[in-house]
């Protein structure tokens, strides 16, 4: 195996994207992707059966489309890597089934890694970006996912210091989207809604923010309250037959997620003394969260890494990145008893390394 610029295939498979990107060292060759999005489209959300079938109908010709992009055969690689875990069950075995039959079948070492800490990873693969700094406080905001780490180092060291303890933030843009009849998903609908929206038009609830909260869950968050406040907002007005602002109710409601991610983040940084944050995750979009972390992160002294916003969603290139990192590292190839894992932590940065 090449431990110096390894070549490596990565299949990611968590939720309704199917990802297989191909890196060799920390140069990416390929991030090949196919959605099921439009197929979830009509029900409002991620339905995982649905997802899973879109994963098995995908998977070869994604591993096609991404070997023929980057130039290489499956014989060249020196290692395989999947998503274990977290994400919905279903999914994830389809593509920890094909990772473990393609190393099984090439005789190429197997990699079983993080989902949450590939989204980590991914900033390595901006050729723009200088090295990734230790300690670093990372806010990963995702469709399932909203979590703030603590990352001193890629491949040993990664403390969850909080999480959602209900909605993500991209489930609430979706939920909310869908009070106000905007489709799915909600992200971007709620982005542009906003774009004609008062921020400060309606004071909606910022999760998990008061004194009395900051002393258990300083890091945490839940945007089921916010949510349930915008369809309560939303009810009373219909009730009294006036029209609903809708871009008043999006640019509040995205405000108030904004406000708590970045202030959580923030702080996270202060009581660490790390004067560096990195933002990721599909969620990472939207602009108006960027920007105002940008803004109040240089007000604070803090550097903010964002990683290629075509790096941001969930892709087979991170995955890829990390089992390079941990293969440079000199870490032990996965055995291959491992299985899909939906709730894995993000401590356990590889699964199942050989002794």
């Amino acid at each position: 195996m090449n431990r110096a610029e390894p070549l490596v295939l990565g299949i990611e498979t968590s939720c309704d994207e199917t990802g297989i990107g191909i890196v060799r060292g920390r140069t990416l060759l390929s991030n090949t992707i196919a959605s099921s999005m439009d197929e979830h489209a009509r029900y409002g959300g991620v339905v995982p059966e649905v997802a899973a079938r879109a994963h098995l109908e995908a998977l070869q010709p994604s591993i096609e489309a991404a070997l023929a992009e980057s130039g290489v055969a499956l014989a060249d690689l020196d290692a395989v890597a999947v998503t274990s875990g977290p994400g919905l069950a279903g999914a994830l075995m389809v593509g920890v089934g094909a990772a473990k039959a393609l190393s099984v079948s090439l005789g190429k070492p197997l990699y079983a890694v993080n989902h949450l800490v590939g989204h980590i990873a991914a900033d390595i693969l901006d050729a723009d970006a200088p090295p990734l700094e230790y300690p670093t406080v990372a806010l990963l905001v995702s469709g399932g996912h909203t979590s703030l780490l603590l990352v001193r180092d890629l491949t040993t060291d990664v403390e969850l210091l909080g999480e959602t303890m209900d909605d993500a933030a991209g489930e609430a843009f979706d939920k909310v989207a869908r009070l106000l009849g905007l489709p799915y998903p909600g992200g971007p609908e709620i982005d542009r809604a906003a774009a004609s929206g008062d921020p400060k038009a309606i004071p909606f609830p910022r999760g998990l923010s008061r004194a009395s909260d900051m002393a258990k869950h300083r890091y945490d968050f839940s945007f089921s309250g916010l949510k349930t406040a915008v369809a309560r907002w939303v009810e009373q007005r219909e009730a009294l037959g006036e029209t609903v602002p809708v871009a008043d109710v999006a640019a509040s409601f995205r405000e108030a997620v904004v406000d708590v991610l970045v202030t959580k983040a923030l702080a996270a940084c202060r009581d660490h003394g790390v004067p560096r944050l990195l933002l990721g995750g599909g969620v990472i979009a939207n602009r108006r969260l960027r920007d105002v972390a940008l803004e109040r992160a240089a007000a604070e002294g803090v550097t903010v890494r964002i990683p290629p916003l075509s790096l941001c969603t969930d892709n087979g290139a991170m995955i890829a990145a990390l089992t390079s990192e941990l293969i440079m590292a000199g870490r032990a190839p996965s055995t291959l008893e491992f299985g899909a894992d939906s709730t894995l932590p993000v401590t356990e940065i590889q699964v199942a390394e050989s002794a």
